[in-house]
Protein backbone atom coordinates (compact mmCIF):
# COMPACT_ATOMS: atom_id res chain seq x y z
CA UNK A 1 0.00 0.00 0.00
CA UNK A 2 1.39 3.60 -0.97
CA UNK A 3 -0.20 7.12 -0.15
CA UNK A 4 0.09 10.30 -1.68
CA UNK A 5 -0.94 12.67 -0.28
CA UNK A 6 -1.61 16.10 -1.68
CA UNK A 7 -1.85 19.34 0.88
CA UNK A 8 -4.61 22.19 0.77
CA UNK A 9 -7.32 23.70 1.83
CA UNK A 10 -10.87 22.59 1.03
CA UNK A 11 -13.48 25.09 -0.16
CA UNK A 12 -13.88 26.75 -3.64
CA UNK A 13 -12.74 30.49 -1.76
CA UNK A 14 -9.42 28.40 -1.40
CA UNK A 15 -9.89 26.84 -4.96
CA UNK A 16 -6.85 28.49 -7.51
CA UNK A 17 -4.39 30.09 -4.68
CA UNK A 18 -0.77 28.86 -4.89
CA UNK A 19 -1.75 27.33 -1.08
CA UNK A 20 -3.64 24.15 -2.61
CA UNK A 21 -1.10 23.31 -5.36
CA UNK A 22 -0.64 19.69 -3.56
CA UNK A 23 -4.12 19.43 -4.18
CA UNK A 24 -4.01 20.26 -7.98
CA UNK A 25 -1.28 17.49 -8.26
CA UNK A 26 -3.38 15.03 -7.16
CA UNK A 27 -6.15 15.82 -8.81
CA UNK A 28 -3.65 15.69 -12.00
CA UNK A 29 -2.66 12.16 -10.74
CA UNK A 30 -6.45 11.07 -10.63
CA UNK A 31 -7.26 12.37 -13.61
CA UNK A 32 -4.15 10.04 -15.50
CA UNK A 33 -5.36 7.18 -13.44
CA UNK A 34 -9.14 7.14 -13.86
CA UNK A 35 -9.52 7.66 -9.72
CA UNK A 36 -12.69 8.78 -8.46
CA UNK A 37 -12.90 11.30 -5.58
CA UNK A 38 -14.93 10.22 -2.52
CA UNK A 39 -15.57 11.61 1.07
CA UNK A 40 -14.08 9.84 4.33
CA UNK A 41 -16.13 11.02 7.14
CA UNK A 42 -13.53 8.44 9.30
CA UNK A 43 -10.27 9.97 7.86
CA UNK A 44 -11.55 13.95 6.78
CA UNK A 45 -10.60 13.78 3.65
CA UNK A 46 -11.21 12.85 0.15
CA UNK A 47 -9.93 9.83 -0.87
CA UNK A 48 -9.65 7.87 -4.57
CA UNK A 49 -8.31 4.13 -4.67
CA UNK A 50 -6.43 2.64 -7.75
CA UNK A 51 -4.75 -0.79 -8.58
CA UNK A 52 -1.42 0.50 -9.93
CA UNK A 53 0.90 -2.48 -11.31
CA UNK A 54 -0.13 -5.01 -8.61
CA UNK A 55 -0.09 -2.49 -5.87
CA UNK A 56 -2.93 -0.66 -4.10
CA UNK A 57 -2.51 3.26 -4.49
CA UNK A 58 -4.57 5.29 -2.05
CA UNK A 59 -4.51 8.85 -3.49
CA UNK A 60 -5.77 11.75 -0.46
CA UNK A 61 -6.58 15.21 0.30
CA UNK A 62 -7.06 16.07 3.56
CA UNK A 63 -10.36 18.36 4.63
CA UNK A 64 -9.21 19.36 8.01
CA UNK A 65 -7.18 23.09 6.30
CA UNK A 66 -3.89 22.99 5.66
CA UNK A 67 -2.75 23.35 9.42
CA UNK A 68 -4.27 20.45 10.60
CA UNK A 69 -3.67 17.72 7.66
CA UNK A 70 -1.96 15.08 9.94
CA UNK A 71 -5.35 14.48 11.31
CA UNK A 72 -6.29 13.13 8.14
CA UNK A 73 -3.16 11.33 7.66
CA UNK A 74 -2.01 9.85 10.52
CA UNK A 75 -5.19 7.98 11.37
CA UNK A 76 -5.00 6.43 7.83
CA UNK A 77 -1.46 5.00 8.15
CA UNK A 78 -2.60 3.91 11.53
CA UNK A 79 -5.67 1.99 10.15
CA UNK A 80 -3.91 0.32 7.24
CA UNK A 81 -0.90 -0.41 9.16
CA UNK A 82 1.58 1.94 7.11
CA UNK A 83 4.25 4.04 7.79
CA UNK A 84 5.98 7.25 6.91
CA UNK A 85 8.27 5.04 4.07
CA UNK A 86 4.99 4.07 2.51
CA UNK A 87 3.77 7.99 1.74
CA UNK A 88 4.56 10.83 -0.70
CA UNK A 89 3.51 14.32 0.22
CA UNK A 90 2.80 16.95 -2.56
CA UNK A 91 2.59 21.02 -0.86
CA UNK A 92 3.51 23.90 -2.16
CA UNK A 93 6.77 25.44 -1.73
CA UNK A 94 7.11 29.56 -1.42
CA UNK A 95 10.86 28.57 -1.42
CA UNK A 96 11.09 27.45 -4.94
CA UNK A 97 10.53 29.52 -8.26
CA UNK A 98 7.37 29.39 -9.41
CA UNK A 99 7.17 26.39 -12.31
CA UNK A 100 10.17 24.48 -10.12
CA UNK A 101 9.69 21.42 -8.02
CA UNK A 102 12.06 19.25 -5.76
CA UNK A 103 11.75 16.05 -4.48
CA UNK A 104 13.39 14.64 -1.11
CA UNK A 105 13.04 11.50 1.00
CA UNK A 106 12.85 13.25 4.45
CA UNK A 107 13.79 16.53 6.33
CA UNK A 108 12.06 19.02 8.55
CA UNK A 109 8.79 21.12 7.95
CA UNK A 110 10.85 23.87 6.37
CA UNK A 111 8.08 26.39 7.86
CA UNK A 112 5.23 24.65 6.05
CA UNK A 113 2.34 24.30 8.40
CA UNK A 114 0.63 21.36 6.61
CA UNK A 115 3.59 19.62 6.59
CA UNK A 116 4.81 19.85 10.13
CA UNK A 117 1.13 18.96 11.01
CA UNK A 118 2.05 15.92 9.49
CA UNK A 119 5.38 15.30 10.89
CA UNK A 120 3.55 15.54 14.19
CA UNK A 121 1.13 13.17 13.55
CA UNK A 122 3.54 10.72 12.30
CA UNK A 123 6.44 11.26 14.94
CA UNK A 124 8.97 11.32 11.90
CA UNK A 125 10.38 13.28 9.32
CA UNK A 126 11.17 10.42 7.15
CA UNK A 127 8.39 10.31 4.00
CA UNK A 128 8.99 11.76 0.62
CA UNK A 129 7.48 15.18 0.28
CA UNK A 130 7.20 16.68 -3.31
CA UNK A 131 7.73 20.41 -2.83
CA UNK A 132 6.10 22.62 -5.98
CA UNK A 133 7.40 25.97 -5.95
CA UNK A 134 5.16 29.35 -6.01
CA UNK A 135 7.38 31.47 -5.77
CA UNK A 136 7.17 34.46 -3.07
CA UNK A 137 5.27 37.68 -3.57
CA UNK A 138 6.43 40.50 -5.87
CA UNK A 139 5.61 43.28 -3.66
CA UNK A 140 7.61 43.18 -0.65
CA UNK A 141 4.75 44.23 2.21
CA UNK A 142 2.33 41.80 0.91
CA UNK A 143 2.18 38.90 3.57
CA UNK A 144 2.87 35.39 2.77
CA UNK A 145 -0.73 34.53 3.83
CA UNK A 146 -1.72 37.00 1.62
CA UNK A 147 -0.08 35.56 -1.22
CA UNK A 148 -0.29 32.03 -1.09
CA UNK A 149 -4.27 32.12 -0.74
CA UNK A 150 -4.80 34.81 -3.46
CA UNK A 151 -6.67 33.89 -6.87
CA UNK A 152 -4.33 32.53 -9.79
CA UNK A 153 -3.90 35.21 -12.32
CA UNK A 154 -4.50 33.01 -15.76
CA UNK A 155 -0.75 33.07 -16.83
CA UNK A 156 -0.17 32.12 -13.32
CA UNK A 157 -3.03 29.80 -13.20
CA UNK A 158 -1.39 27.95 -17.04
CA UNK A 159 2.16 27.67 -14.45
CA UNK A 160 0.13 26.11 -11.63
CA UNK A 161 -1.00 23.84 -13.92
CA UNK A 162 2.55 22.41 -15.56
CA UNK A 163 3.43 22.65 -12.06
CA UNK A 164 1.37 20.36 -10.84
CA UNK A 165 2.05 18.03 -13.73
CA UNK A 166 5.83 17.50 -13.11
CA UNK A 167 4.62 16.82 -9.54
CA UNK A 168 2.38 14.77 -10.61
CA UNK A 169 5.70 12.82 -12.86
CA UNK A 170 7.38 12.81 -10.15
CA UNK A 171 5.12 11.13 -7.83
CA UNK A 172 4.94 8.26 -10.07
CA UNK A 173 8.87 8.30 -10.20
CA UNK A 174 8.99 7.96 -7.13
CA UNK A 175 6.58 4.63 -6.93
CA UNK A 176 8.40 3.35 -10.08
CA UNK A 177 11.91 3.63 -10.00
CA UNK A 178 12.81 5.67 -6.52
CA UNK A 179 13.17 8.69 -4.67
CA UNK A 180 16.98 8.78 -5.80
CA UNK A 181 15.53 8.57 -9.25
CA UNK A 182 12.85 11.46 -8.76
CA UNK A 183 15.29 13.71 -7.65
CA UNK A 184 18.15 12.80 -10.40
CA UNK A 185 15.19 13.17 -12.76
CA UNK A 186 13.28 16.31 -11.46
CA UNK A 187 15.25 18.73 -8.64
CA UNK A 188 16.61 20.08 -11.88
CA UNK A 189 13.85 20.29 -13.96
CA UNK A 190 11.06 23.13 -14.28
CA UNK A 191 7.30 22.81 -15.54
CA UNK A 192 8.04 25.14 -18.82
CA UNK A 193 11.26 23.10 -19.61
Amino acid sequence: MKLIVGLGNPGEQYARTPHNLGFMAVDSLADRLGAEWKADRKFQALVAKVLRKGQTLWLMKPQTYMNRSGESVGPFLKYYGATGADVIVLSDDADLPPGRIRVRPSGSAGGHNGLRSIIEALGTQVFARIRLGVGRAQEPRQAMVDFVLHRFSPEEAETAAKTAALGADAALCCLDSGVSEAQNRYNAAQSND
